[in-house]
């Protein structure tokens, strides 16, 4: 009984993650602070005795809080796809809860919630049961003998491990003690640093290849590397990819498509947002609060001055927005002022589709209007992708409170999202805006506006991937040649597939497109 106590107190320090899943497993790893653990508990005993239920009771729980932390680290890797950092992380729990809470079942949430709790709990007392037997055994000189060579060979291994002499790494995973210290650390550094930020670059660009034209800039939520690079989803969306090729041509424009790498992966759009907006690279939520208490020129300001309207179309927006203040923007339309009344779909329930038709119809499109400058982040393609709006081909029809006919509804509110595999729901979620871009482009064809569209940042990981890129497509449409031949120059490769390797980084795109849509080379 002392060796399955001792193997349970190792095994919950120890697990790894079953890639993509919340699972977990063990496959044999062991724990220093597991071997630690039980050196000191025989010191402890050999000056002071044995442990009281209470002290037990203590440590089972603390033993919890060190379980609940290794299973942190191992899961938030393929889950977000990066490191848990809980200072950034834990003041969006409200948000991501809600989010879940809009797109699961409440019978669901209550399981989940249930589980959880009674799994905490069994923890608890198998632990307690653990802690116990171990204090029990080394009460006893032969047992006190078995334990400590036991822990004794463990920290041996973790040693020769360290210090090279044995190739088996894999075989000791990070303490979590190191997690919590690094934990720690990040809330210091936060708390502590000077942040000093980058300057922005400069901001007066003459932009006179687009001064008499609308310029539309629409962040496509999680639109990542991988809708190229991962068969599974280049597969399925060659043909949806190729049918806004078509509608791009057809309508007498052309593209140019590349890669840059975003500031933020899985989630934070925000952060992509104001990257590019502004020219300084934002990859944390505090560098991002910084930024907007200083007075600085973004691309918006730009866009003013050389005489465009600059207008934010914002599907997802239903409450204060702090960004509309430091853009400047003329215009915020969000949710309510987009006054949708059709089936609501995913956390956000407008579509996309349905915003740009609603867009047309708020900004009058007459040639005696000054041009606009637009910036429009989608909200169709955000997790957990399904049920996606259907297309709908008729585009008047958005506006009724019955948008789509009753089989279309019915299949896109058939739609569940599979928890363990995201993405069918992520292909259907692209395609989709792919044939609203589509659509947008063949119902302007008579328009000339440049369209810049790019990802915010490759899905969680559970969609992307192990190990996979921070980068994300950039296209620009223009039926402009002077604006795209200045984009190739920068990198940037004709048609709608981008090539390798990435521009850099996404703050470092300002610059290429103000360029890109000015005569000379002022902002270089």
């Amino acid at each position: 009984m002392t060796a399955a106590a001792i193997a349970v107190l190792n095994a919950s320090l120890s697990f790894g993650n079953i890639w993509p899943t919340p699972a977990f497993l063990w496959s044999g790893e062991i724990s220093v602070e597991c071997a630690a653990f039980l050196l000191l508990l025989l010191g402890a005993e050999q000056m002071f005795g044995r442990p009281s239920r209470a002290a037990i009771r203590w440590i089972a729980g603390l033993w919890v809080l060190l379980a609940i932390g290794h299973y942190a680290d191992v899961t938030a890797p393929a889950l977000y796809g990066r490191d848990i950092n809980l200072y950034w992380d834990i003041r969006y729990m409200p948000d991501v809860a809600a989010m879940i809470a809009h797109a699961a079942p409440l019978w669901l949430i209550f399981g989940v919630a249930a589980a959880v709790f009674a799994l905490v709990a069994l923890l608890y007392l198998l632990f307690r049961w653990a802690i116990g037997r171990v204090a029990e055994a080394g009460a006893d000189k032969r047992g006190r003998i078995a334990i400590a060579v036991t822990a004794c060979l463990m920290m041996a291994g973790f040693v020769a491990t360290q210090a090279g002499a044995i190739d088996a790494e894999s075989s000791f995973p990070t303490p979590v003690t190191q997690t919590y210290a690094r934990q720690l650390r990040l809330i210091a550094g936060a708390l502590s640093a000077s942040h000093t930020l980058a300057p922005s670059p400069k901001m007066d660009a003459g932009l006179e290849l687009v001064e008499d034209t609308d310029v539309f800039l629409v962040f496509i939520e999680s639109y990542g590397a991988i809708a190229y690079e991962r068969p599974d989803m280049a597969s399925p969306l060659a043909g949806p990819r190729a049918d806004l090729d078509a509608a791009i041509h057809a309508t007498g424009r052309q593209v140019v498509s590349a890669f840059v790498e975003s500031p933020t992966f899985g989630g934070s759009s925000w952060l992509a947002h104001i990257s590019l907006m502004s020219g300084v690279e934002v990859r944390e939520p505090e560098t991002n609060a910084r930024l907007m208490t200083e007075k600085r020129e973004t691309i918006v300001t730009n866009f003013k001055r050389a005489g465009h309207r600059a207008v934010a179309l914002m599907p997802g927006l239903r409450q204060v927005w702090p960004e509309g203040s430091f853009y400047n923007f003329d215009e915020v339309y969000g949710a309510s002022r987009l006054d949708y009344h059709g089936p609501e779909f995913g956390w956000f329930a407008i579509p996309d589709q349905f915003t740009l038709a609603k867009f047309d119809v708020l900004e009058d499109a007459a040639a005696s209007r000054s041009p606009l400058f637009v910036f429009f982040p989608t909200i169709s393609t955000h997790f957990p992708f399904i049920p996606t709006p259907p297309y709908q081909p008729d585009w008047s029809k958005m506006f009724l409170d019955h948008p789509y006919d009753g089989p279309s509804i019915v299949r896109a509110y058939a739609q569940q999202p599979d928890w363990t595999n995201f993405g069918p729901g992520y292909v259907h979620a692209i395609s989709y805006d792919y044939a609203t871009l589509a659509g947008y482009l063949r119902r302007h064809a008579e328009r000339d506006f440049v369209m810049i569209l790019l990802g915010d940042h490759e899905p969680a990981a559970a969609v992307s991937g192990v190990k996979a890129p921070w980068d994300v497509p950039v296209h620009v449409i223009a039926s402009r040649p002077e604006i795209l031949d200045r984009l190739r120059a920068h990198g940037f490769r004709t048609g709608l597939t981008p090539a390798r390797p990435s521009l850099g980084k996404m703050h470092t795109l300002l610059p290429v497109l103000l360029d890109a849509f000015s005569s000379t080379s002022a902002t270089r």
